[in-house]
């Protein structure tokens, strides 16, 4: 980081002029209506020095360090979200970038919401990391959506896998556990990968809308994730299903073609069936098991993975 006698010198060629919401600065970056406009020979490290020197730490990539947030980190938050409320989705992942990129993570399905999501990104910040949690039970339509949305998109979405196989897996528990056990199945073969994958990140993404069950009717669009321990940006909050199918129509968005055999929401290939008409639309995960979330949204879940069998812990040392 330069030091501030560097910065005053960097910016003090020309006198420092107000940029709207929206504009972008020397090197492409987009700037909030309180930010000065930089010199040409500002890098973008410099920019963003200068920027986030006057910041709570709460709104910068270093969220996630140090200290769990204090009272004040957590209003900080909720200001913003209001402030956000009535947003763009647009605008909220620009400010998301704005303040925690590099730092910035977000974690795909490949439902409507985030394809959408990501067709927004190309265009603000493409370099955003985008992983998916391959359990290694989902649908072939959408690992096949992950080579569409590259193709139109220029977003190579990673694959993040959980430590055993399935075969691995199942073997190890006597068979699917997602039949006899689903929320130790995801557990295992979601939560811990997303607790892996996410070290470092101060912010990640995600799809939910508050529409979708009585569990997220209450999310706001800015928020700290007590689960996983940064912060959480809900872009689509306030949106509807059916705004935003309106808008991938539009578009002309790459979505499931499982959408059109009446499989609204889309997870692992065993837990999931079409929902009927006038049927709530996450009605169609883990069906008969009395169950509508894998945990990851839900702070209520166990914080750690189910030990392993003896037998199984015996084999993976070996």
């Amino acid at each position: 980081m330069h030091s501030l006698t560097n910065e005053v010198a960097i910016f003090s060629e020309r006198p420092l002029s107000r940029k709207k919401h929206g504009g972008q600065g020397a090197n492409g970056e987009v700037f909030q209506d309180f930010l000065p406009e930089y010199s040409s020979e500002a890098t973008e490290a410099d920019v963003r020095d200068c920027r986030l020197s006057s910041v709570p730490r709460i709104l910068t990539p270093q969220a996630h360090l140090g200290n769990l947030p204090q009272p004040e980190d957590l209003e900080i938050l909720a200001e913003e979200s209001r402030r956000l409320e009535e947003a763009s989705a647009e605008e909220i992942l620009q400010w998301a970038v704005e303040h925690y990129f590099p730092n910035l993570t977000m974690a795909t399905a490949f439902g409507p919401e985030g394809c959408l999501i990501l067709s927004i990104l190309a265009k603000i910040e493409p370099r955003v990391y985008v992983f998916n949690i391959d359990t290694g039970y989902q649908f072939p339509e959408t690992l096949k959506l992950r080579d569409q949305i590259a193709e139109r998109y220029g977003i190579v979405v990673d694959l993040q896998r959980p430590e055993f196989s399935v075969e691995e897996y199942e073997r190890l528990h006597g068979g699917p556990l997602y039949k006899t056990n689903p929320d130790q199945c995801c557990r295992d073969r979601k939560i811990a990968v997303v607790r892996r994958v996410i070290q470092g990140y101060a912010a990640w993404i995600c799809g939910l809308r508050r529409d979708q069950s009585p569990h997220r009717v209450q999310i706001p669009i800015v928020g700290w994730d007590q689960k996983f321990g940064l912060v959480k940006i809900n872009p689509l909050a306030r949106w509807t299903s059916r705004q935003v199918w309106q808008r991938i129509v539009q578009e002309k968005i790459p979505y499931n073609p499982l959408h059109e055999r009446g499989y609204a929401s889309i997870g692992c290939w065993p837990c999931t069936r079409p929902v009927s008409e006038g049927e709530d639309e996450r009605a169609g995960r883990w069906p008969g098991m009395c169950k509508t979330e894998c945990g990851l949204h839900v702070i209520e879940d166990v914080q750690t993975p189910s030990p392993l069998p003896s037998f199984a812990e015996e084999d993976r040392q070996q």
